[in-house]
C-alpha cells in the first residue's frame, strides 16, 4: 500500500495521524480510498473532480503535474502539498 503523508491541517480528519497506508494506482484512487478511511478529506484536496488550484501532489519525492491520474505504486510515497501564496 501507498503510504500518505499530511499536512498538519488534515491530520484531525485522520484521528491526529501524520500518514495513512491506503491502496490504488492513481492518485484518484488513492484519494477516494483514503476518504473512506479519514471521511471529509476528498472536500479538501478535490473541486470538481480536479485537485483543488491551492494542492500539488508529490509522489516518490517529485512534484507531478497530471495530478488526480498520476500513476502510484504500491510502494509509492504521497505528500499532498499546499500552494503558497503572497510576498513579493
Amino acid at each position: 500500500m501507498a503510504t500518505v503523508y499530511l499536512p498538519t491541517l488534515l491530520r484531525p480528519l485522520a484521528g491526529g495521524r501524520d500518514r495513512v497506508a491506503v491502496e490504488g494506482a492513481t492518485v484518484r484512487q488513492v484519494i477516494d480510498n483514503l476518504e473512506k478511511e479519514c471521511p471529509g478529506i476528498k472536500d479538501r484536496l478535490v473541486e470538481n473532480n480536479r485537485l483543488k488550484a491551492n494542492i500539488s501532489v508529490a509522489v516518490d519525492d517529485e512534484i507531478l503535474p497530471l495530478g488526480l491520474v498520476e500513476a502510484v505504486a504500491p510502494d509509492s510515497e504521497i505528500h499532498f502539498v499546499q500552494a503558497i501564496t503572497g510576498g513579493r
